[in-house]
């Protein structure tokens, strides 16, 4: 696909929405009986998650807890030159038609017609240069996994977030597994440690464990909490092992599998119990958190838990190249500050 979106796509598949619109038939009326401040807009087709999204919101009986939040319009164009990303636009925005949504030409012309976004685009390089103008706009966004593809950027995200007061969050769906939740809520007491487990097919464009591996690393932040202090990496071409000791003392491993599609999940010991993770619950706990943050502005995930879990990503790295060598996280915050 062309890198930009050109005029003739763009007037092709607008009217390719309208047709839908008259077709379907209801979607008119649904958006028309939109509550103000419900209109979603979506940066990004380059992932499934935004169809998963969509189907779910633009639902003829939504579930009442989406809270009448609507897809309304999108922004296709996502990674510039992922190829596994850049195939998909194409059949994603005919997918997501179906559901009512116009696809425009650009994030500015995006911005006008909806309240809240979605920054969905794959490659977590675009999300700094993508959430400008939104910050700008003032649009609470969620920002989905990685939130960038650097410590650098994600702390820039942050400070141009909150230099224009916007509130924002990013994290992955795993975080939202029933059983990941119950221990962070108490289930087996104080967490001794945990190990944590997911796919991590690497993308040469981003520090390996942030393309994929960051679904399990949320796992082992979800559960373990802040305060990582050091890490080592041992690393083969079929796996990743990541031991972490945090400040308190306690150990947190993550294995990153390069195979096992839907290998999600983990063991907690806690003081209390051991608690199995898994399975994965889907979307939707996730989309839940996302329109209650719509809501009320106030973010479920703190933003030193994002900046951790990305620190943790590019400690790996260097511990890799380093020889498995003991990493410090705060050497890595060190480092991107300058």
């Amino acid at each position: 696909m062309n890198n930009k979106f050109n005029r003739r796509t763009f007037i092709k598949t607008s009217a390719a929405a309208g047709v839908g619109l008259g077709v379907m038939g209801g979607f008119s009326d649904l958006f028309a009986a939109q509550a103000s401040g419900k209109r979603v807009g979506i940066i990004g087709l380059d992932t499934s998650h935004s169809i998963a999204f969509t189907k779910t919101l633009n639902a003829k009986e939504a579930d009442p807890v989406y809270r009448d939040y609507k897809v309304v319009a999108a922004y296709p164009r996502g990674s510039k030159d992922i190829e596994s990303s850049v195939s998909r636009v194409d059949g994603y925005i005919k997918d997501i038609q179906q559901y009512g949504v116009e696809i425009v030409d650009s994030i500015e012309s995006l911005l006008s017609k909806v309240d809240v976004i979605l920054l969905e685009s794959n490659d977590g390089r675009v999300h700094l240069e993508q959430a400008l103008p939104v910050f700008k706009a003032g649009k609470r966004t969620f920002i989905d996994k990685p939130i960038a593809a650097s410590l650098r950027d994600t702390i820039a995200i942050f400070d141009q977030a909150e230099a224009h007061d916007v509130p924002i969050f990013s994290c992955s769906s795993l975080r939202y597994m029933k059983s990941a939740q119950e221990v962070a809520q108490g289930k087996v007491g104080k967490v001794l440690g945990a190990d944590a487990f997911s796919p991590a097919k690497l993308e040469d464009t981003h520090p390996d464990l942030l393309w994929y591996g960051i679904h399990g690393i949320e796992i082992l932040f979800t559960v373990m909490g802040t305060g990582c202090k050091t890490l080592t990496r041992t690393h083969t071409k079929d796996t990743d092992v990541v031991v972490g000791v945090w400040e308190d003392g306690r150990v947190g491993t993550f294995r990153g599998l390069r195979s096992g599609k839907n290998a999600y999940g983990g063991t907690v010991y806690g003081e209390n119990g051991v608690q199995v993770l898994g399975p994965f619950d889907g979307y939707n706990p996730l989309l839940k958190q996302i329109v209650d943050f719509f809501d009320s502005g106030v973010p479920p995930v703190s933003k030193q838990e994002t900046l951790e879990i990305v620190a943790f990503a590019e400690a790996a790295d260097i511990s890799k190249n380093n020889g498995g060598s003991a990493v410090s996280l705060a050497s890595v915050f060190e480092k991107a500050l300058k």
